[in-house]
């Protein structure tokens, strides 16, 4: 029942904000249904639940890393949003609401379910769910932005449905024993697999999910769709959307893992995760907004996700650890982001010099952001990609170590060039500034807080499921 009530509290929290039409009742039915689910995955972590639906939907160490990831975050969205929507009315404001939830709803349903169709449904639900908050402004760039989105993901989900049905050709080709594409099943029968299929079924799982997770050549519809919708929006695509997929390709690795295939798989991740890194650290420098910008700080964070995944070994609880890492930073940035855009207007970084006295709550935030995005201690992130990096040492991948560093360095010179001009250059002259609110402060501060912490010490419940977690994906713990 709890597994089912993950999923469909927060339908019924979209149904119930669609009816109302005044914005308190709407942002009281988020913050409300946020909450609760918050509730309900802490009553996950307490007693597990039962599978359900004939084992379809089942919660793992892996997925429930995901799932906690994604309400935690959403709950601080939904709190931000109760001041967001009381300075900005989106067209469609109804609806608005209604997609923030129908998007926890689809992450939801992706985090719990073990029969790999459902998780293929439940990522067609996520872009689905984000398309009409991308398209808030209703102007020609959002909608250049939104279709550029649609068209993408839609051409990479149906890459990831290919290779889903590449995996179940392996499977049958195994013999008839085990439900079809269901996780447990999969890897009891993994040494049977063909092994033809099984490569096949990966490489399209990876291109389809590789997609969604925005990693590149497949990242083009990040910065325009990151550059034109809400802050809110752009911290549930870079923090809550790519822990779902990345959730995604796990499951396709894990599998390919269990069936003997590490060989493989390795090289691809491998690959794509520097490419990733490569691609990021190239458009980083020179660029001059600021929203684009944390698009391609997102990039690289799923490039260094992979890149983890692909080393294997602690490279995998690194990549796990990141993923938790990755979702409060750029909460954290982008929702400091939206308060700096609300307050001046602009996103042009060339137009908001001064901040730290002009907007100092949001300007330190930003600041906070820069290091902790960049993987500089204290922070979460230096933990994790110190681990990530750690992996590849250990594997001999020393050419990948030095990339990776190389890479690293460039991407904190090009966020720091803008960050540090903005927080402390010189502030232009604007005709007003609107003060921020308490309401969409807090949220960025829990956040920093969060991952300040997750870089002094991981407490030892969520250090044991971060180990489950690897351990999974064939990983170790440090």
């Amino acid at each position: 029942m709890v597994l089912l009530a993950l999923v469909l509290l927060p339908v019924l929290g979209a149904l119930g904000a669609y009816a109302h039409r005044a914005v308190a009742y709407r942002t009281a039915w988020l913050v409300s249904v946020a909450l609760l689910h918050v509730a309900l995955v802490g009553d996950a972590w307490i007693d597990p639940p039962a599978p359900a639906l004939d084992g379809w939907l089942a919660l793992d160490a892996l997925g429930l890393v995901v799932l906690s990831t994604v309400s935690l975050l959403f709950a601080v969205v939904a709190a931000y949003a109760v001041g967001y929507l009381r300075r900005e009315n989106p067209r469609g404001g109804r609806a608005f609401v209604s997609c923030l939830l129908a998007f926890l709803a689809s992450a939801s349903l992706v985090s719990v379910s073990h029969h790999l169709a459902l998780l293929w449904v439940g990522m067609e639900a996520t872009t689905l769910a984000l398309a009409p908050l991308i398209f808030h402004r209703h102007d020609r760039r959002s909608l250049e932005a939104v279709w550029k989105y649609l068209v993408i993901s839609s051409v990479g989900i149906a890459l990831a449905l290919l290779g889903t049905f590449f995996l179940a050709t392996a499977q049958v080709s195994a013999g008839p024993e085990g439900r079809p594409l269901v996780l447990e099943d999969l890897m009891a029968g993994a040494p049977r697999l063909h092994p033809a299929w099984l490569k096949a079924a990966f490489v399209f799982l990876l291109a389809g999910y590789g997609t969604k997770l925005g990693l590149a050549p497949l990242h083009t519809w990040k910065p325009d769709t990151f550059g034109e919708s809400p802050a809110l929006v752009g911290a549930l695509m870079a923090g809550g959307l790519t822990s779902a997929a990345f959730l995604g390709l796990a499951r396709a690795t894990q599998v390919a893992v269990a069936a003997g295939q590490g060989g493989f798989v390795q090289p691809p991740l491998i690959a794509f995760g520097l490419g990733s890194l490569a691609v990021a650290a190239a458009f980083m420098i020179g660029q001059t907004d600021v929203k684009r910008l944390l698009a391609y700080s997102s990039v690289e964070h799923a490039g260094l996700l992979v890149l983890g995944l692909g080393l294997g070994g602690v490279g995998a609880y690194g990549s796990v650890l990141h993923l938790v890492n990755n979702a409060l930073v750029k909460g954290l940035l982008f929702l400091a982001v939206g308060n700096v855009v609300l307050a001046t207007g602009t996103a042009a970084a060339g137009s908001l010099g001064g901040l730290l006295k002009g907007l100092p709550a949001s300007g330190l935030l930003l600041v906070v952001g820069l290091f902790a995005v960049t993987g500089s201690p204290p922070f979460g992130p230096f933990l994790s990609e110190f681990t990530i990096l750690r992996a590849a040492f250990n594997g001999g991948h020393l050419w990948v170590a030095a990339v990776m560093l190389t890479l690293l360095a460039v991407i904190f010179i090009g966020m720091a060039a803008m960050i540090l001009e903005m927080a402390y250059g010189h502030a232009p002259k604007r005709e007003s500034v609107r003060r921020e609110s308490g309401w969409m402060v807090a949220g960025p501060v829990m956040l920093a807080c969060g991952v300040l912490a997750l870089g002094v010490v991981i407490p030892r419940p969520l250090g044991a499921l971060l180990s489950l977690a690897a351990s999974a994906l064939g990983g170790a713990t440090p």
